[in-house]
């Protein structure tokens, strides 16, 4: 597959955050790995005046998601600590779109769309097809890449930049064969003509 970059496209990053990273409060195995790839793609987009689009949790101290509260995880990417800070090799450039997520106490949000302007904001600059890489695979590049689908945008999950928890064994496999199921398209960088 050889594709070639549109004005309908747009790069999203998921939460390649320091506490996702290697000594992170959360952190995912070989996470870093996504950074470089993921530099990659940025300087393809950057290249092409094409939108780029970075999410991260913002949690508040007593988010539903900790254990404090019942949730999965330890407490992770609190709102302007060093661990919520995005991976400081990661290349993201000065006009990068932030999105900031489950940033209400009592609301889990795995998805860059969830309670975030994110789709209206695509759609007003007349994104159609979304290129989705970073972490983790098994929860918010899931449920972001599920999103995307279900509002219609063309989704490409960038298989060269993204990595799981595995909290079961199998967990990342099978997430990817969810998005691909529901109609996402698994990419490498090499498929993009540059």
């Amino acid at each position: 597959m050889r594709l070639k970059l549109t004005a309908k496209d747009a790069l999203i990053i998921v939460d390649v955050q320091r506490d996702f990273c290697h000594g992170g409060a959360l952190a995912v195995p070989n996470g870093d790995a996504v950074v470089e790839p993921l530099n990659s793609y940025v300087e393809a987009f950057k290249a092409t005046g094409l939108p780029i689009v970075a999410t991260r949790d913002w949690h508040p101290p007593n988010h539903v998601s900790f254990r404090e509260r019942g949730g999965l995880w330890p407490p992770h990417c609190v709102q302007g600590t060093t661990g919520a800070e995005f991976h400081p090799d990661l290349k993201l450039p000065e006009d990068a779109i932030v999105i900031s997520k489950a940033t209400h106490p009592d609301e889990e949000a795995y998805s860059g769309f969830e309670g975030t302007e994110l789709a209206e904001l695509l759609r007003g600059k007349g994104i159609t097809r979304l290129f989705v890489g970073g972490l983790a695979t098994d929860y918010c590049v899931k449920m972001t890449v599920l999103d995307a689908l279900r509002l219609g945008f063309t989704t490409l999950l960038l298989e060269d930049a993204i990595k799981g928890v595995d909290v079961n064994p199998g967990d990342s496999e099978r997430a990817i064969e969810e998005m691909l199921s529901n109609g996402a398209i698994a990419i490498n960088l090499s498929d993009l003509k540059l």
